[in-house]
Parts: structure tokens; sequence; C-alpha cells
């Protein structure tokens, strides 16, 4: 079995941060295991509070985790300070793991900013380039390049941006674009693929991006090819959020173990 460690916010509702990566890792098969960076207060309606872990306590859950158990995958999700950030960037680079997805959490779905902004610099300087994969939707990635992205062009543009930062490749997630169709960009600099996906109406999206870049944790350090590893993602990202889980006033979760539930004779519709 694989060993994956999340590291990022933990969130009270469940539906996103360490929660949402946990559940996803099971799903996959993986055993998750978590360094926490902030505490947050939040439900399906949004954030109230943000509480973040001091860069000591990060760098004592990463040291306790890795000198004990072979990780085979990390993935980072949000982290709102540079202090926080350089504690990172400093474990990953000592301990260095296989596979490093990014996921550059900025903004919640409410519209409650979780990265400083003189926290974003550091991100660039000093994570980016430790990413096997980074996964920015279309604002994440406007705040790494600082240009606007409307079109697929631009998403092409920006992506090459992101990998002459030293990322080694970059999944720009176009689901902020206008149109039928949410469709990604996927480059590792000597190829660019164009990955169709399909756009479903709901309100129970919170924790997608979360969800996404932990499956393709999960799929890179079981040993999948980048395109194999994003296609089998997407595809179990897009049957999480078709059967998602009308919860709370707000946008509810998605469904980590849909398919587990059909299995198992559990599922309810």
């Amino acid at each position: 079995m694989k060993h994956l460690l999340t590291i990022a916010g933990s969130d009270s509702s469940g539906g996103a941060g360490i929660q949402a990566d946990l559940k996803t890792f099971a799903a996959h098969g993986v055993f998750g295991m978590s360094v926490i960076t902030a505490v947050t207060a939040q439900n399906t309606c949004g954030v109230t509070l943000v509480q973040d872990m001091t860069p000591d306590m990060i760098t004592a859950q990463i040291d306790a985790v890795f000198s004990d158990i072979r990780v085979d995958g990390v993935k980072v999700g949000m982290v709102s300070r540079s202090e926080s950030i350089r504690a990172i960037a400093e474990g990953l680079k000592k301990w260095k793991p296989p596979v490093v997805v990014i996921d550059p959490v900025m903004i919640s779905k409410s519209g409650y900013p979780l990265l400083q902004p003189a926290a974003c610099d550091t991100l660039i300087r000093e994570l980016l380039p430790l990413a096997t994969l980074l996964t920015p939707n279309l604002p994440e990635a406007e705040a790494i390049c600082g240009f606007s992205i409307k079109t697929e062009g631009d998403m092409e543009k920006a992506a090459t941006a992101i990998l002459s930062m030293g990322a080694k490749a970059v999944l720009v997630k176009g689901g902020h674009l206008e149109g039928r169709k949410a469709d990604d960009f996927l480059s590792d600099g000597k190829e660019g693929i164009w990955l169709s996906g399909e756009r479903i109406k709901t309100e129970h999206t919170h924790g997608t991006g979360c969800t996404l870049s932990s499956a393709l944790a999960s799929n890179l350090a079981k040993g999948m090819s980048l395109l194999d590893a994003v296609q089998a993602g997407k595809k179990y990202v897009t049957t999480a959020i078709a059967h998602g889980i009308a919860l709370g006033k707000g946008h509810g979760p998605t469904h980590h173990f849909v398919d587990l539930y059909k299995k198992a004779g559990i599922f309810e519709e």
C-alpha cells in the first residue's frame, strides 16, 4: 500500500482541506497522513475564522511523519503565511518525497482569502519549484502569472509561464471560463494537452480542488503516467461532483466514496 501525506488546512465542515484529502486517499486505496497548516472555522456557507499553526509545529509534524513512515507522495494545499510556506519547503527539500502535487489554494469558494498577499511571492519562489505538478484554477493562475486569463490561449500562456518558474508540470483548470465545457490544459513543457470536461450543474462543489489534487497525488504515487493520472483524477472528481451531497445551507461537498458505496450496495440517490 502506498502512503500519502497531505499538508493543508483543516475544514470543520469536512468538505475540503485535509478532511477531503484523507477521504480521497482512502477512496484510492492509499494510506493517508496529515500535517495541519491551519485550523479553519467553516461550513457550507463560508469561512469565518482561520488559526494558523506555527512554523515550528508544521516542521515538527513533517519530521514526525517522514522520520518514521515511508512517504510515497505529498499533496500541499492551503498555506496562508510566508513563514509556513518556508517551513514546508524546507521540509520537502530535507525529506525529498518522490511526488509533490501542489494546489495553490488562495481563496475559499465563498470568497474568504486563504493566502496572505505577501505570501504569494514566497509560494512562487520557494514552493512552486518543488512541484511535480501544480494545479491552479484560473484566479490562482492569474495571481501566480500576473496577467488576466480569459481564453484558452491565455491558459496555454499561463502554463508556459508557470513551468518557467520551476514546476515540472502544470494543470491549468478551466472551470472558471464561460461556456458549457470545463476544459483543462496539462503541460510538462514538452507537450501540452487539452482535456475535455463536463460542466455539471450543481451547487455541491465544496472541496473539488482539494479532492482533485489528492486524487492526482494518489495516482502519481501509484506509478501512473502524468496523463493517465490526470485523466483518472478528472474522472473520479466528475463522478464525485455528479453525486454531490446536499448538506447544509450552502455549497455541499462532493461524494468521495460514491463508487465504493455503489459496489457495497449502500448508495442512495
